[in-house]
């Protein structure tokens, strides 16, 4: 049986080893780049790290005990890919600068017809996307961006070539990317005027450098302890008053950084519930917004102009340079590759309304298909690699059932009752209280799955009559 795997982050990698260590090895991952890392590959940006521990962001069968920091920064998290790679020796699979433009299914052959960026078509009988949710940068829709004459560029497109040394830089956005690099580039830009549409709720990080190897059972406890505090996080998400306990010390950690600069709090203090954004750990962004030559706007952007930006209240400040901190086209999965399943249904039409999956991996009319971070498979808190691993080993299962049985999509009435269950779970969380990159413009949240990790692999589990022959 042959499998294509289009990715080589976390995700690709997961699905990989699953399939290898289950005896299927006439596997091609495509990358489109001309390395392995995914997210970790693109995202360079000065300060650049994991906000989840190492300990916990790894795989559970390849722990690392050399990780140098708890938070480990970019470099470290891209050498541990490499070595992954080559110790499960992935890296014959792949082929690279190689790009997935389209898949089709094929009613008579039974099999996916991959066209290729190199102009080549690939045959097989196994289609396995692990694109991801953070892959495509998002630049918003702002009056004049195309006459600054200015530098501009998003967080994950870096210009590595361009010093900021005394210049006026101006920061569009403030998620999990602009907390990392703002502390950076504020000690060398002459001023940052930092603009913020939502401010995030921010807690302490508490990251300190490893010294020594750890031991392979401290580090296992540590995995575990880390694991359950980050459970505990997601659970503060739907318990209210486990929100208030939360907000309240995400509450007191940011009056304190914030309390060198008069009126700084009151700006970034969030206005929405605890955990309906992202949570962010960071112990230097607060005091580098308290530098003198930071300004944090919270008006809205109104235009860009030839030699900067104008907000709501009609002041105009004056940028050499804008650096956009905007995130991901989280919610437009699998985009730009376009999919025709079964009678040359196409996937983004049936998602019009947004994205489903049977467990965020398999979806009707779409045959051998399954997802790797999928629709609603996405943590609010805690590690993606843990669901990451649950998909690949329901993916070992499925392959598995795939060559026993022949071609096999999901039953339409298990995917939509599962879909309603979720979607009444999501419709009154505190993800619908605010907006963000979780949730559609229709208001459907598509990305997060409504509860602990925990929940989310029992609830995954392969069972075949779900499937039907194809």
């Amino acid at each position: 049986m042959r499998i294509a795997v289009i990715g080589t982050g976390f995700g690709g990698l997961a699905a990989t080893i699953e399939l290898k260590k289950r005896g299927h090895d006439d596997i091609v991952v495509f990358e489109k780049a001309g390395d392995v890392g995914g997210v970790w590959r693109e995202n360079t940006y000065p300060g650049a790290a994991c906000d989840v521990p190492s300990s916990l962001y790894s795989f559970s069968f390849e722990p690392n005990p050399h990780w140098p920091h708890k938070f480990s920064r970019q470099p470290a998290i891209l050498d541990y890919i490499h070595r992954v790679v080559d110790k499960y020796d992935v890296r014959r699979h792949i082929r690279f600068h190689t790009e997935v433009a389209s898949a089709r299914w094929d009613d008579e052959a039974k099999t996916w017809q991959l066209d290729l960026s190199t102009g080549e078509t690939e045959t097989v009988d196994l289609f396995v996307p692990a694109v991801g949710q953070l892959s495509r940068p998002s630049i918003p829709d702002i009056r004049g961006a195309d006459t600054f004459r200015g530098e501009a560029f998003h967080s994950a497109e870096w210009n590595h070539d361009l010093s900021l040394e005394g210049k006026r830089v101006a920061v569009i956005g403030t998620g999990a990317s602009a907390i990392q690099f703002v502390p950076e580039i504020q000690k060398e830009a002459g001023q940052v005027h930092l603009f913020q549409r939502s401010a995030p709720y921010i807690v302490p990080r508490k990251d300190f450098e490893r010294a020594d190897p750890a031991h392979p059972v401290g580090q296992l406890l540590d995995r575990a302890k880390i694991w359950t505090q980050a459970e505990w996080l997601t659970t503060t998400f739907h318990v209210k008053p486990l929100g208030a306990i939360m907000r309240a010390w995400s509450k007191r950690h940011m009056k304190a950084q914030t309390a060198a600069k008069p009126g700084l709090f009151e700006k970034v203090w969030p206005d929405y519930p605890f955990g309906c954004k992202r949570i962010l750990f960071a112990d230097d962004y607060l005091p580098a917004l308290a530098q003198p030559n930071v300004d944090v706007v919270t008006d809205d952007i109104t235009e860009i102009t030839p030699t900067g930006i104008t907000t709501a209240d009609g002041q105009h400040r004056e940028a050499d340079v804008i650096i956009w901190g905007t995130g991901f086209k989280a919610t437009d999965f699998l985009a730009p590759m376009t999919i025709a399943g079964t009678q040359s249904r196409d996937l983004h039409t049936h998602w019009k309304d947004g994205a489903h999956a049977y467990h965020g991996m398999t979806v009707p009319g779409f045959p051998n298909l399954l997802i790797m971070y999928g629709p609603n498979t996405n943590t609010g808190g805690g590690s993606i690699i843990y669901f990451l691993e649950t998909q690949a080993r329901y993916l070992g299962r499925y392959a598995d059932h795939i060559a026993e049985a022949g071609p096999l999509e999901v039953r339409v009435e298990v995917e939509e009752a599962y879909d309603a269950r979720i979607q009444d779970r999501l419709a009154d969380s505190v993800w619908s209280k605010c907006t963000s990159w979780y949730r559609e413009k229709n208001g459907r949240i598509t990305t997060n799955w409504p509860s602990i990790s925990a929940h989310y692999r029992r609830s995954a589990s392969y069972r075949k009559a779900d499937y039907a022959s194809a």
